[in-house]
């Protein structure tokens, strides 16, 4: 496989690893819920790379969908990296918070090293059937391919959807109408399939609604039917069902022949007319003999007005020289696969002002594509993580998909700006309650739903924490450390330690926490193994060997062996025991 050189790679690398844990601190002021949780939808305001770390003890593994619209490096949109790598050489040449524009001959590089990490850290919180889609345009899309090959796979790729906005962009002598989403999947295991609603359905439906309660005759209907996909250039998805039965419902012909090889099974299949063998196909029949009695039903025959004639599911020609089909209805397959080529109007700041009438944004993406992409997936119970959340459309969409079918999607929304609680939350805000609409200003039905409100806490650094300085809450440490030797996250949020002690297990290990945030961490007594909290521990009866993180241990070693337990002290420890 093909490797990206870019200038400071070495010192992106592993750039992820060396960012620090911070922690979630629920703003409930800003929060839209009853009962503010880090379970719940979720809105931070804080640094992508660090938000994304931050993220890793709870949802690593756990998050079905991504969509990211980083930005473009177009030379016009000075974004600054501020990432704090450790290297003095890549500090000095980053030049840190100064806008990155169309003048800095090495924005390229400058913008391959802001997207490595994040990336990384992307993949790491990916469940295994999870999907990633990437917004992109031709300034960095062969640059963005390329880095995607390396940390997913070059294998993992599955598409390039080109979305058609329809505005064109005239810069550089040609109107380009185009922009591009690369999609990536975390595992070639699980085979996903990917798909969207056939377009113009409900136009469709309501004509044959009006030819029907008008008694329409069955042969004038099918051709006012076509006349109408004609005038509206639909896709084939939907031309091929031009037929309908007596009751109006549409059918279209689906073709029975044996695909692509020469293997299909061959027999004799009659003409409900001339009692005559019709044509067998080239390749032979679709379906085992069985199979195609099921389906044609000669004592149920119908002759239509061209002189074919319907047998149960079957269509016959009106004589036996032409291949019969299978009758498909449209209301049986409304969806198609995911087509390369999306389009739809670039109204996203015309959707954001009816929300917020006083928001100034640049370039918001349309709910109605982020809508085909989240709808693509058909899972109703989806984690959704947008890292670069802008205006918040991500979250409106998934929002607008749960009210349309019932679904518990969940939404994960990282916005680093300032406008992160008047835009983007405010938006989100708005939508779930309800928007007056912009004629009578009566309030429009909202779409339900709550979120929580984030933001970054001070890092977890070793220094601070002996001296009793910004100590993390017990279900922050108490995610951090279980992530840590585990490599998992928690399946939901810790408020208050158990009577235990107990955190979490993973398939080979216990994991406890002896740890009182309230208090002066060096008063080891409040948060240490002592022999009331071992026979706590013990009363679980497991025989899984436990890690147990406290600040000291009032035994010795030879006690906790006996009992399968490894003391880790707190702080120091943390690290050590990554992968037990």
């Amino acid at each position: 496989m093909a490797r990206i050189e870019f200038k400071g790679k070495q010192f992106i690398h592993s750039h992820h690893h060396s960012v620090p844990y911070r922690e979630l601190k629920v703003s409930a002021d800003k929060s839209l819920s009853n009962k503010p949780s880090l379970d719940d939808n979720l809105i931070i305001h804080g640094d992508n790379l660090h938000a994304l770390k931050a993220l890793l003890p709870r949802y690593a593994g756990k998050v079905d969908c991504i969509y990211i619209d980083p930005p473009y490096n177009t030379g016009n949109e000075g974004w600054c990296y501020n990432d704090n790598v450790s290297s003095p050489l890549i500090k000095e040449w980053l030049a840190k918070a100064t806008p990155v524009d169309k003048e800095d001959m090495e924005r390229h590089d400058k913008w391959l090293c802001m997207m490595w990490p994040r990336l990384q850290l992307l993949r790491e919180l990916l469940s295994e059937m999870g999907v990633i889609f990437v917004s992109i345009d031709e300034n960095e899309e062969h640059h963005l391919r390329m880095i995607l090959d390396e940390i997913f796979g070059e294998d993992k790729f599955v598409e390039k959807i080109t979305w058609n906005k329809r505005v064109p962009k005239n810069d550089k002598g040609i109107g380009n109408i185009h922009e591009y989403i690369l999609i990536y999947v975390k595992s070639t295991e699980v085979k996903q399939k990917f798909v969207m609603p056939k377009q113009g359905l409900e136009d469709v439906y309501e004509l044959v609604s009006q030819l029907k309660a008008k008694h329409t005759p069955i042969e004038l209907a099918e051709a006012e039917l076509k006349k109408f996909y004609n005038k509206k250039d639909f896709d084939r998805g939907i031309t091929l069902y031009n037929q309908l039965d007596a009751d109006y419902k549409i059918w279209g012909k689906v073709n029975v022949s044996w695909p692509n090889s020469k293997d299909g099974p061959r027999y004799d299949v009659l003409h409900p007319k001339t009692n005559k063998p019709v044509k067998v196909p080239d390749n032979g029949w679709r379906w085992k003999r069985e199979t195609f009695d099921e389906k044609v039903d000669y004592s149920n025959t119908f002759e239509r007005h061209d002189g074919s004639y319907v047998c149960g599911r079957i269509w016959f020609a009106k004589d036996e020289n032409t291949q019969p089909s299978f009758i498909q209805y449209i209301e049986d397959v409304e969806e198609l696969l995911l087509r390369s080529i999306i389009s739809t109007k670039s109204s996203g700041i015309t959707e954001l002002t009816e929300v917020i009438p006083s928001a100034n944004f640049s370039n918001p993406k349309p709910k109605k594509l982020l809508w085909f992409l989240l709808n693509s997936l058909k899972n109703p119970n989806s984690i959704i993580l947008d890292s670069f959340a802008g205006s918040g459309t991500t979250a409106h969409a998934v929002l607008d998909l749960n009210k349309q079918d019932g679904g518990n999607r969940k939404f994960i929304l990282v916005e680093m700006e300032g406008y992160a609680n008047d835009i983007t939350a405010e938006r989100v805000r708005r939508v779930i309650k309800g928007v007056p609409t912009a004629k009578d200003k009566t309030l429009q039905e909202g779409l339900g739903g709550s979120f929580t409100y984030a933001e970054l806490g001070d890092a977890f650094e070793i220094e601070k924490i002996l001296n009793g300085e910004n100590l993390p809450s017990y279900g922050a440490l108490a995610s951090y450390v279980f992530y840590t030797a585990t490599g998992q996250s928690l399946p939901a949020e810790i408020t208050a330690p158990a009577p235990d002690y107990y955190v979490g297990e993973s398939t080979t290990h216990e994991v406890y926490l002896v740890y009182q945030p309230d208090l002066a961490f060096l008063r080891s007594n409040e948060s240490a193994l002592n022999q009331d909290r071992l026979d706590a521990i013990l009363a679980r009866k497991s025989t899984k060997p436990k890690l147990v993180f406290a600040t000291a241990k009032y035994m010795g070693q030879n006690t906790l062996s006996e009992h399968n337990i490894s003391f880790c002290q707190l702080p120091y420890a943390i690290h050590k025991v990554m992968g037990a």
